[in-house]
């Protein structure tokens, strides 16, 4: 989040005409009907695959699931154990109480958070770029991929996404004209935002940063508008007092077992990349022209139809959103070395908007309409066919492993063991009831994953004393060992467990093999009475 410059058509040469509302210039003239046309159907396109996805929900979404639908008393306790915040499971909460618990019903939420981002994408964008800057803006917005995949996805980076856009129109609107409401929205938005993700620390952090700027080195009445802006933030903290002790804790016993910390460079690669879409070939084209058109945002002035100016002082309208964006990541890079926490490209859901809005003033640095509007067709078409191949592809092989046992003559009082417990949350949520689950290391609920002092408890446990256990739990009945290898602080225990009952029951058979081209990855051998 940053201090919003507005801008007109033209370019805004210094930093105090930032701060000046669009002019009546800045919007002369109807859109042309086919450009009007074109982006309704663009947004029309995106929407649709906010709300479609083929695939069983994962383990993310599973688990968020999960804990939503805790008795609400029992909610803090949950999320002391899985180091979330608190403000996107409420909201779950009360929509599974409306909608239900099915895959499509938990993941609308989602979608109804992405599709509200819409039309900020738009006034977003014309605040940066005027009308061109609005459909740049909106054309990359609703045909993201990363936008849509998580619009899709049961977690809170949707609402992320929404919260940081409401928070930058918000401050820009206080930093122009203090007012009491604007005061208010800033507050409350900051506040939320960190009550949705963690990494909003870092936002607020830069943001606040950069007005501090502003308030030691700005003109006329930038000083005092920009340390009302700073109070706005200070005073939306109040609203994390009461979460306040359960973050202490979770910040002291939970965080990323699953991952090592990111160095900055591989940050920024899978960043850009996960922006386009992935590392298929159409994501690998988006992100190539979203790489570009965020360099020409940063660094591009039009000479005329054919030149491009590259400024290394950066231009002035991207200039903000650049310095708290990279700042950001920066901070949660070093957060990350310290606290020994990993990095998903899903965290950079925070500075998303702002890649969004410097790409879209990137475009106003091509001077033929011509070549812009065709770069802008070619990043929605790309944007549109990933995210149409991504809502079809399987997330994970729990459905797969659930038909496998039926398949296989799987009945009520079979032992299910997953290894290690984060396998459990997504075939529990397939698997019909009646089987004794048991998960690794704790023999605890499938439908969870404790993270508290994860490492230390992985280790602590013997992986054929773990398979002895359960052998004499079910002496005589079939046990299914749903499993996988490569998580970090795991080893090869799930391999010793195997191996453990398979010695024991020497009929064991492979009926799955985890799969390389499917994101989440399950083993199953049966292991039946000899």
């Amino acid at each position: 989040m940053t201090a919003a410059p507005t801008a007109t058509e033209a370019t805004r040469p210094d930093f105090a005409s930032q701060l000046h509302p669009v002019g009546p210039t800045a919007h002369r003239g109807e859109i042309p009907r086919w450009v009007v046309v074109s982006l309704g159907l663009v947004v029309i396109a995106g929407t649709f695959l906010r709300f479609f996805a083929r695939s069983p929900l994962w383990l993310d979404e599973t688990l968020s699931v999960n804990i939503a639908t805790v008795p609400l008393g029992e909610l803090r306790g949950a999320l002391e154990r899985d180091g979330a915040p608190p403000l996107y499971y409420l909201i779950l909460h009360g929509w599974t109480k409306v909608f239900g618990t099915g895959d499509t019903a938990v993941r609308s939420l989602s979608g109804v958070f992405s599709a509200a981002t819409l039309p900020l994408f738009w006034f977003a964008g014309r605040r940066v770029g005027g009308r061109s800057g609005a459909i740049a803006a909106l054309t990359l917005g609703a045909t993201s991929p990363y936008a849509i995949r998580f619009g899709v996805e049961t977690r809170m980076y949707s609402l992320v996404a929404l919260l940081v856009f409401a928070a930058w129109l918000l401050l820009a609107n206080l930093l122009e004209r203090p007012r009491a409401h604007w005061f208010a929205g800033v507050a409350i938005v900051s506040g939320l935002l960190v009550l949705t993700h963690y990494w909003s620390f870092y936002l607020l952090a830069a943001t606040v940063v950069m007005l501090g700027y502003r308030w030691r080195r700005g003109r006329g009445t930038e000083p005092r508008h920009a340390l009302i802006a700073i109070g706005a933030i200070a005073t939306g903290g109040i609203l994390f007092v009461p979460w306040l002790r359960t973050f202490l804790y979770q910040t002291a016993n939970t965080g990323t077992p699953w991952g090592a910390p990111a160095t900055p460079i591989d940050v920024v690669i899978t960043t850009v990349l996960d922006f386009g879409g992935g590392r298929g070939p159409l994501g690998r084209i988006l992100s190539i022209c979203l790489a570009s058109l965020i360099l020409l945002g940063i660094f591009g002035r039009a000479l005329d139809a054919r030149r491009i100016e590259l400024d290394l002082r950066t231009r002035p309208e991207s200039r903000h959103e650049l310095i708290v964006a990279g700042a950001t990541l920066m901070l949660a890079v070093l957060a990350g070395y310290v606290s020994g926490s990993a990095f998903a490209s899903r965290y950079a859901s925070v500075v998303f908007p702002f890649a969004i809005l410097i790409a879209a003033i990137g475009t106003k640095a091509i001077a033929d309409r011509r070549i812009a509007g065709t770069l802008l067709v070619v990043c929605a078409l790309c944007g549109l066919g990933a995210s149409a191949s991504d809502a079809v592809k399987p997330r994970t092989q729990a459905q797969q492993v659930a038909n496998a046992i039926a398949a296989a003559g799987g009945q009520p009082g079979d032992v299910v063991v997953y290894c290690p417990d984060q396998v459990a949350p997504d075939v529990n949520r397939v698997l019909p009831d009646g089987y004794r689950e048991m998960t690794f290391p704790d023999k605890a609920d499938p439908r969870f994953v404790n993270w508290v002092g994860y490492a230390a408890r992985m280790k602590a446990v013997d992986p054929e004393q773990f398979a002895g256990e359960i052998l004499e739990l079910a002496p005589d009945a079939t046990i299914w060992h749903v499993w996988t290898s490569g998580y970090r602080t795991l080893g090869k225990r799930c391999e010793r467990i195997n191996d453990a009952l398979a010695a024991a029951r020497p009929a064991a058979k492979t009926l799955l093999d985890a799969s390389p081209r499917i994101f989440e990855k399950h083993n199953l051998t049966r292991h039946p009475v000899s």
